[in-house]
């Protein structure tokens, strides 16, 4: 019985590929983001100012793919330090989100690892979650907030704010 309805939710997800739906299976997305990063300490003694201070900013891309409406797979890339390696840190994330029937929303939770290039050459861990507003079936906005946790340094938070072009 409950494989009987596992089987069905998934053929349902599968078969919503109609026009009229802002999040479909078997979608291609491309990022173009802003980020802004704070370290541990700035995170554990959060206060305006000290945010305001120790904050870096940065841009980055990156590349979705949802195999069905809900689970996806995701890269990107950033850069925000113009003195040393051009991208700073890649990442490769599994993605799980669920779209708010046709309101165009869609919260989301995803995690995954990446390496760092600039600063220290180190692998992480990440998880985060964000929420997505499609204006059409094609063009939307985001926003995520993702704890990065490093192999030998203090962890960190890094935030993005986007558009996102789904194909």
């Amino acid at each position: 019985m409950l494989m009987l309805a596992a089987t069905s939710a998934l053929a349902q997800d599968n078969v919503s590929n109609n026009q009229g739906d802002y999040y479909r299976c078997n979608e291609l997305s491309v990022d173009a983001f802003g980020t802004g990063s704070l370290g541990e300490y700035t995170l554990q003694h959060l206060s305006g100012p000290r945010a305001r201070q120790d904050v870096q900013f940065g841009v980055g891309a990156g590349i979705n793919y949802f195999i069905t409406r809900n689970i996806g797979i995701g890269a990107d890339a950033y850069s925000e330090n113009t003195t040393g390696a051009f991208i700073d840190s890649a990442s490769a994330s599994l993605i799980l989100r669920l779209p708010l029937g046709q309101s165009g929303f869609a919260p989301y939770a995803f995690g995954g690892g990446g390496h760092q290039f600039d600063m220290a050459q180190l692998w992480f861990g990440q998880f985060g979650a964000g929420m997505e507003y499609r204006f059409t079936p094609h063009v939307g906005v985001f926003i995520d907030a993702r704890a990065v946790l490093p192999n030998e340094t203090e962890y960190y938070g890094v935030a993005r704010v986007g558009l996102r072009f789904a194909f």
